[in-house]
């Protein structure tokens, strides 16, 4: 209770060398409701202890996919990380997901920051 995340399980065993990328199975299908998303997120236990995290954060698993979920690990640690089946590799966040429209225009509304980019707005 209280926690925002839900923890996802290996469905296969992998080795993940270092500098390497993974995608590993899950073994879940889910229909998530229309308007909703899924956000992969990675753990925070297996990025400080080894390095390995969810290689595209967040990922998002969209309403009207339902292939098998497989996440994508990356090991930016320095030795081989082993994923057995049945080990918590990653979390599942569920969000509401905002429709946006677009249109387009000829100029754009003044603002203080106007085409700051990065590191425009300082530290402190």
């Amino acid at each position: 209770i209280g926690s925002a995340g839900c923890g996802v399980h290996s469905a296969e065993d992998v080795n993940i060398h270092p500098g390497e990328k993974v995608l590993v199975r899950t073994g879940l299908r889910m229909e998530i409701p229309e308007g909703f998303e899924c956000q992969i997120r990675p753990r925070s236990s297996l990025a400080l202890k080894h390095g390995v995290i969810v290689f595209n954060t967040p990922s998002t698993i969209d309403s009207d996919y339902r292939g098998e979920l497989a996440i994508l690990l990356f090991n930016s640690g320095q030795s081989l990380f082993k994923v057995s089946k049945g080990d918590r590799i990653a979390q599942f966040v569920f969000a509401p997901v905002t429709v946006a429209s677009f249109e387009v225009v000829d100029q754009l509304s003044d603002t203080t920051r106007g085409e700051g980019g990065w590191g425009s707005t300082g530290v402190r």
